[in-house]
Order: C-alpha cells, then structure tokens, then sequence
C-alpha cells in the first residue's frame, strides 16, 4: 500500500493528504524504535486535539485518500474508539527490503488503550493472534490489516510486510529509526509543531516533483534533484492556518535554482488562477539561504475554506 507524498496552496494542498491537527504531536521512544531505520516519509498528527479546529476537520474530510480511510476503518475494527483512544497517529512510508521497489505504510498509534478491553472483544469474537517471536499479531477486521501492542499505550499496524518490518526493527533483528541521524536529527526541528513530517531524499525528490508539476525549466530541476538531501515540514492551526517547509541541500545553488523554480509555479499561478489561488499565491513566501530553502503559508480560517473548494486545491490533491 502506498500513500502520496504530503507536502499549500500550490504546496499546503499536498501537504494533508493524510489528517488534521493540533497540538505537539511527538512519538515516544518506543514508537520511534517500532519505525524501519530507512524511512522515506514520517507523518505525524494530534489526532485527539484536531477536532478543535474546524480548519483541521475541513481539511481532513475533504482529502484523506481511500488508503488511510481504511486505516480508520481498521481501528474501529479492532475494538478502538478512534475519537476517545487514540492521542497521536503517524504514518511510516518505507521500503520493505532492498530488494523492493514497492513503498508500505505503516501506522502507529499512541493512547491510553484500554488493553483489558480490547483483548477480551478480541476473545468474544474468536480473533486469535498468531506469534512472531514473542509478539501477539491480530488481524483486525476483514481489511487485510494487523495489529500489535509494542507497549501499553503504543500500538503497530499494517500489512504484513509492513508489521514484520516493524518488529524486526523493534526486537532488534533490524535496525530502526532510532539509529538514523539525519532523520532524528531533523525531528528535533519540527516535533513540537500540530502535525510534521520528515522526508528522506528519495521523498524529497518525490515531494517536489510533485509540487513542481510543469513549472519552471525541467533541465534546471534534473541538474539539481540529486541535490536535494532531506525535507520537513509542519502545519498548526492555532490561529488561522499556517504551515512552513524546509529543505537542505548543502548547496546554496541548488536551494536558489529550487527556489526560482517554485517562485516561477507561484507567479504563474497569480497570473492564471482565480480570485481564490491568487489569494493563497499572495500568502505564500518562498526563500533560500546558506543552502536551505523554506516555504511559509499562513491564512484565515475563513480564506482557508475557501481555497479547499478551489480548483487549484483540488488539482494538487488529485
């Protein structure tokens, strides 16, 4: 199962093809043991405090993709309430062996589960797990998903590819997210935000492909993609909508040629768009500077619903 790279208005809108938000959104070291070391993409959500924003919930409904609905669905099956249970949600996309091209996702959920409960809605129904090692894998609903409690309040689940990856990372037969660096240090600047993301290289490129579409010169973003090193970003809605991008590259050329390139897509889309996309292009700032270039956002509530309806949303979530 693959999820598209999220990534405001000619950005923003990529950005939440996954959730709301809302506030601090961290994984416990647990969790973070429990994630493959070679992530491409970590998305994590408050997903208790995102029913505070009207924003957030607007948002959420209008893009989450069929994918991550059927996570929803998935956790309703295990016995969850998803609104009362569930604190934080992130998403892990990554490859399950080098070998494969295939990108799986991953979810972890932290909460205060009421463990005693679920186990014995799980018995009531002659759910049995099966073993991988010492880990209770249960198969949640008919959704081809499974699930297991690495602790007490933090919970696994995916596909089976996906789930062995998870427990060989966290039993130490593979190592985790734990033991990369760059990925780890990059949270540091972004995991006290309402939702954030870090992306790996390869997400990176990915993500400003996908941004980027047909704007600016193709031949001058080849000469820089291999150039693009790691990527984060985070959004809050506590006053209005506002979200900011990062990304390194360790060569002010190629943050400046990336730069021009997306203030090229922002100037065509001002010259184009409706009312509506000129208005997100006018709130959209994009800089570079000693090799980094940052992207900021920021609207209304009130002109954030607007630009959901908007063609231009519509074409960058599709």
């Amino acid at each position: 199962m693959a999820i598209k790279h999220w990534s405001v208005p000619l950005i923003a809108a990529t950005v939440m093809g996954a959730a709301g938000a809302a506030h601090a959104a961290q994984l416990s070291t647990d969790a973070r043991g429990a994630i493959p070391r070679d992530v491409q993409q970590l998305v994590v959500v408050d997903y208790r405090a995102m029913q505070n924003s009207p924003a957030a919930m607007a948002l959420r409904d209008r893009v989450m993709p069929p994918d991550l609905k059927q996570f929803d669905e998935a956790l309703q099956h295990s016995g969850l309430n998803d609104n009362h249970d569930v604190d934080q949600l992130a998403f892990a996309l990554f490859r399950p062996s080098s070998k494969s091209d295939d990108v799986v996702t991953l979810g972890i959920a932290q909460g205060q589960f009421p463990y005693d409960d679920i186990m014995a809605n799980f018995k009531k129904h002659g759910v049995k797990p099966k073993l991988l090692r010492t880990n209770k894998i249960y198969p949640m609903g008919k959704t081809g998903m499974e699930l297991c409690f690495v602790d007490p309040s933090t919970m696994v689940f995916g596909g089976e590819d996906a789930m062995k990856a998870s427990l060989d990372a966290r039993d130490g037969s593979a190592t985790n997210l734990l033991t990369n660096s760059s990925m780890m240090d990059a949270m540091k600047s972004v995991d006290s935000e309402d939702l954030w993301s870090v992306l790996d290289q390869k997400g990176t490129q990915t993500m400003m492909k996908q941004i980027l579409g047909q704007a600016g010169s193709v031949a001058d973003f080849e000469s820089v993609q291999k150039r693009l090193l790691l990527s984060w970003y985070s959004m809050d809605f506590q006053h209005g909508v506002n979200f900011n991008l990062t990304l390194t590259t360790g060569d002010s050329f190629a943050a400046a040629t990336v730069a021009s390139l997306l203030n090229a897509a922002v100037a065509y889309r001002k010259m184009t768009g409706d009312n509506t996309e000129k208005m997100a292009m006018a709130d959209t700032d994009v800089t570079s500077s000693s090799g980094k270039l940052t992207v900021h956002f920021a609207s209304s509530d009130t002109d954030f619903a607007t630009l959901l309806k908007s063609q231009l949303f519509q074409s960058v979530v599709q």
